[in-house]
């Protein structure tokens, strides 16, 4: 079995990347920019875990990018059973500061990326198998919003909706579907944040402390499961109460 973790070498798609090859699976670790600690990461994952993990580029807002990242699996004679689309942008900023350009790339790494990515894998492997698991990272501010996190709020939302209906479409084709919605995880994105915030949000989370990737990484392990085997459809908050 073979896992594409989109965003792989970041916070939680290492953490994700990591689990995966624990169980078994080879990984395909996507990178945009972070092409040094993708190639650790699968030197780590090789050595440990004796797996198969490589990298593969992709600019997940341009579809001929998504196209050519896929072209080179095929090409490999690899196969895609399980998607995990994390990869992702955030920004903190007024509404009316946003500019065009922000809004286009927030939505086109956010929720074009999703739709891209899981284009070509049905078509190319899901679909014609009867197989397959798409799981989607959403954010639970794209459940009920965030103030000054419009644009990121407005594509985290969209990654929700594309989940449910295509849960719905695919499901007669033996594909599951489903979404995890994450709370406030401590990875490179809350760099930005000082202390006090940090703080205050962890007061703020029901459980008390912040999560972690792995929090992340387990639950998607699970849903990507035969465990999970009658679930398709659903948007899983792993936010430690902080939305309920």
């Amino acid at each position: 079995m073979t896992v594409l973790v989109t965003g792989g070498a970041g916070g939680i798609g290492s953490a994700v990347c990591r689990s995966f090859s624990e169980k078994g699976y080879d990984v395909i670790i996507h990178y945009y920019s972070g092409k040094e600690r993708a190639d650790l990461l699968c030197k780590e994952i090789n050595n440990k875990y004796g797996t198969n993990a490589h990298a593969a580029y992709c600019d997940v807002s341009d579809p001929s990018s998504v196209r050519a990242m896929f072209d080179k699996i095929d090409s490999a004679e690899e196969r895609v059973d399980v998607l995990i689309n994390n990869a992702g942008a955030a920004q903190q900023k007024l509404f009316t500061d946003i500019t065009d350009e922000e809004w286009k790339n927030m939505r086109g790494v956010n929720l074009d990326g999703t739709f891209y990515c899981c284009r070509e894998a049905l078509k190319r492997y899901m679909l014609p198998s009867h197989s397959g698991v798409i799981l989607n990272i959403s954010s639970m501010w794209g459940q009920t919003g965030a103030s000054c996190e419009v644009h990121y709020s407005a594509a985290k939302a969209g990654v929700i909706g594309l989940t449910k209906a295509l849960a719905k479409e695919v499901g007669l084709s033996g594909v599951r579907v489903n979404c995890i919605a994450p709370g406030v995880v401590v990875t490179d994105m809350m760099k930005g944040f000082d202390e006090q915030t940090l703080n205050e949000l962890k007061q703020e989370t029901p459980l008390n402390r912040l999560g972690t990737p792995e929090d992340i990484a387990e639950a998607a392990l699970f849903l990507c499961s035969d465990r999970a085997s009658f679930i398709t459809g659903q948007i899983l908050g792993v936010n430690g109460g902080f939305v309920i």
